[in-house]
Parts: structure tokens; sequence; C-alpha cells
């Protein structure tokens, strides 16, 4: 129990370091947080991959979140010095044109040494040809592409999103992407704290017994609850910083719960996700990561999914 209090202070630490770094000295340290987060997180779903007997290349998969950081750096320094969104979406699609590339060189790869496959296949003692291995090989790896890198790297949008000229935005000087990111973690933690919380008093039915027989219907209901009226008050207190006046102005409170309310169930979904693959990997842990805490994965499965959709939530309310 020590080991977890000591190592979500550190985690409170860091962000919040991390936030004051943002405002006063650059976006960057954040995005090079969110791409080290990604490598890390990569490795340890090729770890996960491998124990259910989907082989992958474990070094490509740890790796290839640098080419996502690259890649959306690049688009978000275009779509905000152009004040064109498409480059968002073009961004979007060369993210995925790589993922589709690089999964595809894997493959070519293997094929150009067939005799470490064969060895490989004898190893693990499969009966299957070098050429459908390989095939098969690079399609696991192609997974930890999308889940967690392409997924969580939607947080350099999110940490930018105040750049990119949306037509409700202009004449704005308050720091957007500020409170739409810091919305990205406290919906989650909030969540799962009091999720954890509100399950521990008042137990009841299970949510889903065979996925993760902890959680209960009465703590789902509690964390979406708690979440929602925690997110009131953050929204009130930014709402009296004269900065962010204007900016809520035009984004009324009902429009953030309702994307908070919506968020709290991505969160927990993305708890459930997560479970579903430790389960059949038949460990209760993703890692070591954080002591007390288990893995990384453990830590970010439910912010994996929030980038993507509070991303997306905060870019339909723009346009």
């Amino acid at each position: 129990m020590k080991k977890r209090i000591y190592s979500s202070i550190l985690i409170v630490i860091t962000l919040a370091l991390l936030f004051v770094l943002k405002v006063y000295v650059s976006d960057y340290f954040f995005d090079a947080f969110f791409g080290i987060l990604a490598c890390y997180g990569a490795f340890e779903m090729s770890k996960l991959l491998t124990k259910i007997g989907r082989y992958n290349h474990q070094y490509v998969a740890m790796l290839f979140p640098t080419i996502l950081l690259a890649i959306n750096l690049v688009g978000v320094h275009m779509a905000s010095s152009t004040a064109d969104m498409y480059w968002i979406l073009y961004t979007i699609l060369i993210d995925v044109a790589a993922m589709i590339v690089v999964a595809g060189l894997t493959f070519l790869f293997d094929l150009c040494r067939k005799k470490t496959v064969r060895n490989e296949i004898n190893v693990r003692n499969l009966k299957v040809s070098p050429v459908k291995f390989s095939f098969v090989k690079a399609v696991n790896t192609l997974i930890t592409f999308v889940y967690p890198a392409f997924l969580f790297m939607f947080f350099i949008f999110v940490n930018h999103i105040g750049d990119f000229g949306f037509t409700k935005f202009v004449g704005i000087t308050s720091d957007i992407s500020l409170f739409v990111l810091l919305s990205a973690f406290i919906i989650p933690m909030f969540t799962d704290t009091f999720a954890m919380l509100t399950g521990s008093l008042i137990g009841g039915k299970k949510l889903c017994p065979k996925i993760s027989p902890n959680k209960t219907i009465s703590g789902s209901a509690g964390g979406v609850l708690w979440c929602v009226l925690i997110a009131a008050c953050v929204y009130l207190v930014f709402g009296c910083i004269e900065s962010f006046a204007p900016f809520m102005e035009i984004f009324p409170i009902w429009a953030y719960l309702v994307i908070v309310f919506v968020g709290s169930f991505v969160a927990q979904a993305g708890d459930l996700f997560e479970s579903v693959i430790k389960r059949r990997a038949g460990v209760s842990d993703s890692g070591k990561f954080l002591p007390g805490h288990g893995g990384l994965l453990d830590r970010i499965d439910s912010h994996i999914y929030m980038a993507p959709y509070i991303f997306l939530a905060f870019l339909i309310f723009a346009i």
C-alpha cells in the first residue's frame, strides 16, 4: 500500500511539473513525455501479446511511437501555421499509412531471413510455414502500433489544440489546450479513484465479473457521478480566471459536463479492455513499471481511449 501511495504522489508531482513547464516554458515537454509513455506502453503491449501467443517484433513495436511523434508534431506545426484544420486529417492518414508501411517492411524483412524464421518456428514448436508466420507476426506488430501508440499519440493534438485556429477560439488569449489537457487527465483519474472508493463502500452486483471481478455497478456509477461533480468544480475555477473567462462564455458548463459524462464511460471502457488483454495473457499486471500499481499500461489504459475521445469531442464543439 505504501508503494502505491508513494508512486501516486510521484505521478501527481510529475504531472504538476509538466503543467508548470507547459504554462511557463513550452508545450513540447508534454510532447516528449507522451512519446516516452507511448514507447514503453507499446513495449508492454508487445510482451502481453507474446504471452498470449501473438508473436511480434518487440523492438519495432517499442520504437515505432517515435515515428508517430515526429509525424504528429509536423502535422501540428502545419495546422497551426496555416490555420488549416485539414492538416490534422492529413496527419492521421499519414499515421495510418506509416503503420501499414512499417508493418509491411517487417514482413519483408522476415521473408529475407527465412532460416532465422524457421529456427524461431522450431523453438516455439509451431507448425506453420515461414511465410504465414512472418505475416501473422507483422500483423501482431501492427496491433501494437494501433494500441496503444496511435491512440495515445492523439495527446499531441490535445496538447496543441489551442494553436489550430478554430473559428470559435479566434481572439481568445487563454491557453485553451491547458484546460482540455487537464480534462483529459482528470476524467480517468477521478473516475477510477471514486469508482474504487464507491465500490468498496457500497459493493453490490459485479459489473463484468469474468473480465474484472473487483469492479461493481455501484462503483461504476459512483465514478461517473463524482467525476461529473468534480469536473463542474474545475470548470467553475477556470471560469474565475480572467484570461479564461472569454472561453467559458462560448463554452457552456452543460456542454463540458456532457463531454465529461461520456468521457467517464470511455475511461472505464479503456480499463476493461486492458483487463481483457491481461486476462488472456494470464497476468494481473502489464508489468512492474510503477511499484504498487503494476505496469505503465495499468495506469494509462483509460487514457489511451481518452486521448482521441477528448480531442474529437472538443473538435466537434470548436467547428
